[in-house]
C-alpha cells in the first residue's frame, strides 16, 4: 500500500457522518447542539422558545423555521472532536417532511434516535427508525429528559423491541428520574456519573461493593443503591449482551440515558457512539459496491437548496463523498449529462454558515455551487465511470392544484416552480387527456403546501393559490404497452411527473385496484425509481 492511500484511509476512519432522527419536540435541537459544544463549534447553544425571543437554533436556518420553530429542512454541520471528524445531519422532525429525512438518510453511515422518556416511541419515530432499517444503517438510541419524570427504564427498552422489533443493549442506567434523577451508571467502564445539577458531573469508579462504596453512598441512599444493584442484576441475567456485529448490521441497538437540557450524559454518550459508530461504508453503484479509500473520487448528490443565502439567490448542491479525494477546482464527470465539470467553490457547513474548503475525503458532505445542472441522485466521479442508485421519490399523500395570482409573475413562478421541485420539496406533476395542462403539486404533509407559498413568496416574489384535489394515492405506470385511455376512469387523473414519466393520482386503494383489475399486465408502482440489480 502506497503512502498516499494509507493517508487516505487514515483520514477517512476517522470520519463519522450520522443524523439524527426523533419525533418533534423530544429534544433533537438541544442534543445537536450540545454535542456542537463538546465540539467547540459553538459556545452557547440556541434554544428554540418561539417568536419573541429571537432565540433560534443553531441548526434552523429557514425564515419560517425561525417563526414556526420547527425544523422543515435538514441541514449539516461539521466540526471535531477529539481524534474524529464529525459531520452531522440534522433532520426535520415533522412528518411532513419524511421524503427529505429518507434521503438525508442515505448519505449517513448511522443514525442517532433520540426519544422522550415521558412519551416512549412515539409514531413519527416509528417512520424514521423504518427508514433506517431499509437502509440497514446502525441505529444508537439517547432517551432524553431523565431531568423529568417520565416512564419506567425497563418498560421504555421493552416498548422499543415491541413497537420497533429492535432488540436493545443500555451502555448506561439511570439512577432516579426528575426530582430524584441521580445521574447514570456507565455499564461498559463500571463507573457511576453523578449529576449534580449546572452542567457539572463528577464520576466515581463503581469498584467492588457498591454499599461499601464510601464516595458512592455520599450521594446514594441505600434504597437508590439497593434499586441500582438490582436493575443492573437484572440487566446482566436478562438482558441482550453487547454485540458490534448486530449493531453493525443495525440489528441492536446501543442505548443511553440522559438529559440534553442539562448537558447531562451528552458527552458519555457521545464518546463511546465515536467508537462503536461505523465510518464512512461502501456505497452501492452500478459496478458494486465502491470503497470508500479507493483513490478515484465519486459521491452522490442527495439535497438541493436554493437561497440559502437570499442576499445571492445561489443554489447548492449538498453531496455526500463516496470515495477518494475531493480537490478544490477539480474536474470531475456529470454522470447523468456525460460531461465534464469543474467543482469549485466547495462549501462546508455549519447550519447557514460556511467556508470555502481545499480538499475533503469520502464521509464528508460538500455543497458545491449548482448552476442549474444537478438533480437529486445525481453522481459525480473522477476515474472509471459510475452510477449510485438514484434517489427515488414516493407516493404524496396530498396533492393540489397550483395557480399564479398574478400573471406578470409568471417567469417568477415557474423559476420557483422548478427549484423547489428540483430540491424536492414538492412533487410537480402536469394532467393531461382533460383538455389542459394543470400544474398539479403533491406532497407527503400538508404542512409542505404551507412552506411552498412561504418560499415562492418570499424568495420569489410570486404568490400563488391552491386548489386542493381529492387524490390520496399516486402510482407511477411500468409495462411493455400502455395505453393511457384505458387507464382513465371518474377517480382516477393522468399526469406525468418532471421526468415526463406517466403516473396515475387515485383517489382511494379502490379506484387503483379497479383500474388495476382493467389493466393486468401493467404494474402500478409507489415510486418513480427503479432500484440497482
Amino acid at each position: 500500500m502506497n503512502n498516499g492511500q494509507s493517508a487516505l484511509e487514515a483520514s477517512i476512519e476517522k470520519r463519522r457522518t450520522f443524523a439524527i432522527i426523533s419525533h418533534p419536540d423530544a429534544g433533537k435541537t438541544t442534543l445537536t447542539e450540545k454535542l456542537l459544544l463538546f465540539g467547540g463549534a459553538i459556545r452557547l447553544a440556541g434554544s428554540v422558545k418561539g417568536r419573541k425571543t429571537k432565540k433560534y437554533a443553531t441548526s434552523d436556518w429557514m425564515e419560517i423555521e425561525k417563526q414556526r420553530g420547527i425544523s422543515v429542512t435538514s441541514s449539516v454541520m461539521q466540526f471535531a472532536y477529539k481524534e474524529h471528524l464529525i459531520n452531522i445531519l440534522d433532520t426535520p422532525g415533522h412528518q411532513d417532511f419524511s421524503e427529505d429525512t429518507y434521503r438525508t438518510l442515505l448519505a449517513a453511515d448511522s443514525a442517532v434516535m433520540l426519544i422522550d422518556a415521558a412519551k416512549g416511541v412515539e409514531p413519527q419515530t416509528i417512520k424514521l427508525f423504518e427508514a433506517c432499517r431499509l437502509q440497514q444503517i446502525p441505529v444508537f438510541t439517547f432517551i432524553n429528559k431523565l431531568d423529568r419524570f417520565g416512564k419506567e427504564p425497563l418498560d421504555l427498552l421493552e416498548e422499543i423491541e415491541q413497537v420497533l422489533g429492535m432488540r436493545s443493549c443500555p451502555l448506561n442506567w439511570p439512577i432516579g428520574m426528575g426530582y430524584d434523577f441521580r445521574g447514570i451508571y456507565d455499564r461498559r467502564n463500571n463507573q457511576i456519573e453523578l449529576f449534580k445539577g449546572d452542567d457539572e458531573r463528577e464520576i466515581i469508579p463503581a469498584i467492588g461493593s457498591w454499599q461499601e462504596n464510601t464516595e458512592v453512598r455520599e450521594f446514594l441512599d441505600n434504597t437508590q443503591i439497593k434499586q441500582l444493584e438490582e436493575e443492573i442484576g437484572l440487566l446482566d441475567i436478562a438482558g441482550d449482551p453487547f454485540d458490534q456485529e448486530k449493531i453493525d448490521a443495525g440489528k441492536l441497538t446501543p442505548v443511553f440515558f440522559g438529559s440534553a437540557i442539562n448537558n447531562f450524559g451528552v458527552q458519555t454518550f457521545l464518546d463511546q457512539f465515536l467508537q462503536l459508530a461505523p465510518p464512512p461504508q461502501p456505497h452501492k453503484s452500478n459496478q458494486g459496491y465502491i470503497d470508500p479509500a479507493e483513490q478515484g473520487f465519486s459521491g452522490f448528490i442527495f439535497k438541493i437548496q436554493a437561497n440559502m443565502d437570499p442576499a445571492h439567490r445561489d443554489r447548492i448542491a449538498f453531496m455526500r463523498i463516496c470515495s477518494g479525494q475531493f480537490q478544490r477546482g477539480m474536474i470531475a464527470t456529470h454522470a447523468r449529462q456525460g460531461k465534464k465539470i469543474k467543482l469549485s467553490q466547495p462549501q462546508q457547513f455549519f447550519a447557514q454558515s460556511r467556508d470555502i474548503i481545499e480538499e475533503a475525503c469520502a464521509g464528508d458532505i460538500v455543497g458545491i455551487y449548482d448552476p442549474g445542472i444537478f438533480q437529486i441522485g445525481d453522481t459525480v466521479y473522477e476515474g472509471k465511470p459510475l452510477e449510485y442508485e438514484e434517489l427515488p421519490q414516493f407516493s404524496p399523500e396530498y396533492f393540489a392544484k397550483v395557480f399564479i395570482k398574478e400573471a406578470m409573475k409568471q417567469k417568477r413562478f415557474y423559476k420557483g416552480l422548478k427549484q423547489l421541485a428540483e430540491e424536492g420539496a414538492v412533487q410537480v406533476y402536469k394532467s393531461f387527456l382533460n383538455g389542459s395542462e394543470d400544474i398539479i403539486l403533491g406532497v407527503v404533509g400538508e404542512l409542505q403546501f404551507e412552506v411552498f407559498q412561504f418560499r415562492l413568496l418570499h424568495e420569489y416574489g410570486a404568490e400563488v393559490i391552491l386548489e386542493r384535489l381529492p387524490h390520496r394515492l399516486a402510482r407511477w405506470v411500468r409495462g411493455e404497452e400502455i395505453k393511457t385511455q384505458e387507464l382513465k376512469s371518474m377517480n382516477s387523473l393522468l399526469a406525468k411527473d418532471r421526468f415526463g414519466q406517466l403516473v396515475v393520482l387515485f383517489k382511494n386503494e379502490t379506484a387503483l385496484n379497479w383500474v388495476q383489475s382493467k389493466n393486468p399486465t401493467l404494474n402500478f408502482v409507489t415510486t418513480n425509481r427503479e432500484p440497482l440489480a
